[in-house]
């Protein structure tokens, strides 16, 4: 038995290894276009890369925060970034990460930012591992899903072994940090740290989209102590949104959500969270539909009460 398990664990870290040699291909094809001025993988004019709405934004936060959402390059005193920045579209939350990267100028806070999500591949595989291996789920099993969270495979002649990830780089994107925190919400869940994981579930809210497609592996790997991990996602999502408050933030966030936020296109690295999580959930399906049943009973009951 013993045997069994450490054939199984020498060819899942065979799998992970493979899997971020081969990412690691990719991002040598990619990191050349960080520099270039291009129209992206779908834009019909150049563009700036979209790390530039991080970084100009962090950069507004700490000089001229009614203007994070504002559109374009401000006379204010931050970075002129050609052709224009594009425009910051999270919860500023994010922008804590990135306010660091500041301290470097444009293009050397963008290859770090790159360089830092991919030494943390690595974490993505051990986490997917735990989040899945505890329920004796099969080798092969988890396999694949190391290969869809790490590579996701989808080789083209100009953009490596995989779209995603090679968008992920080029573009200086944040789609791997932000899968790792939702990942380690779910970890904390799992080993009975609910307060550390409603934390890291609302540090991850800052892209709307996947906070609201983790909920119900949130609520999963929470079932246990699921009071204390809503009322530490609710406090924390109260704090962490509160910068909105400032001057104007908080009307230029809405703004932006209901002008260009609501155009934003389907991109590529939205894949890297997306089917992560999807997978996962997938694995997970006969738990995820079980604590559906008890949910929607615990609400019938309330509601005949």
């Amino acid at each position: 038995m013993v045997l069994k398990v450490t054939k199984g664990k020498t060819i899942l870290l065979l799998v992970a290894l493979v899997s971020i040699a081969l990412n690691l291909y990719t991002f040598s094809l990619a990191y050349p276009q960080t520099f270039v001025i291009n129209s992206g993988c779908c834009a019909t004019v150049p563009l700036a890369k979209d790390f530039s709405a991080y970084y100009t934004a962090a950069w507004r936060l700490l000089h001229d925060p009614s203007n994070v959402y504002t559109k374009g390059f401000l006379a204010d005193g931050e970075t002129q970034i050609l052709p224009q920045p594009e425009q910051f579209k999270y919860l500023p939350i994010f922008l804590v990460f990135i306010v660091p990267l500041t301290l470097l100028n444009y293009q050397s806070a963008l290859t770090a930012f790159d360089i830092i999500q991919l030494l943390l591949l690595p974490l993505m595989a051990w986490l997917v591992y735990k989040l899945l291996d505890k329920d004796r789920t099969s080798t092969l099993v988890i396999a694949l899903v190391f290969i869809v969270a790490l590579l996701q495979p989808s080789p083209t002649p100009n953009w490596g072994l995989s779209v995603s990830y090679f968008w992920q780089w080029e573009e200086g994107q944040d789609k791997v940090l932000n899968t790792i925190i939702l990942l380690l919400a779910f970890y904390f869940g799992q080993t009975k740290k609910p307060y550390l994981s409603g934390i890291f579930l609302a540090l991850g809210s800052f892209d709307l989209r996947f906070f609201v497609l983790s909920i119900p592996l949130f609520l999963l790997y929470n079932k246990m102590q699921l009071k204390k991990a809503l009322a530490a996602l609710l406090i924390s999502l109260g704090v962490f949104t509160s910068p909105l408050l400032i001057g104007t933030m908080g009307s230029g966030f809405i703004t932006m959500q209901f002008s260009t936020g609501l155009q934003t296109l389907f991109d590529y690295y939205v894949l890297i969270p997306l089917l992560t999580l999807v997978a996962i959930m997938a694995v997970k399906w006969k738990e995820l539909r079980e604590l559906s049943k008890d949910i929607r009973f615990r609400l019938e009951s309330f509601m005949t009460k």
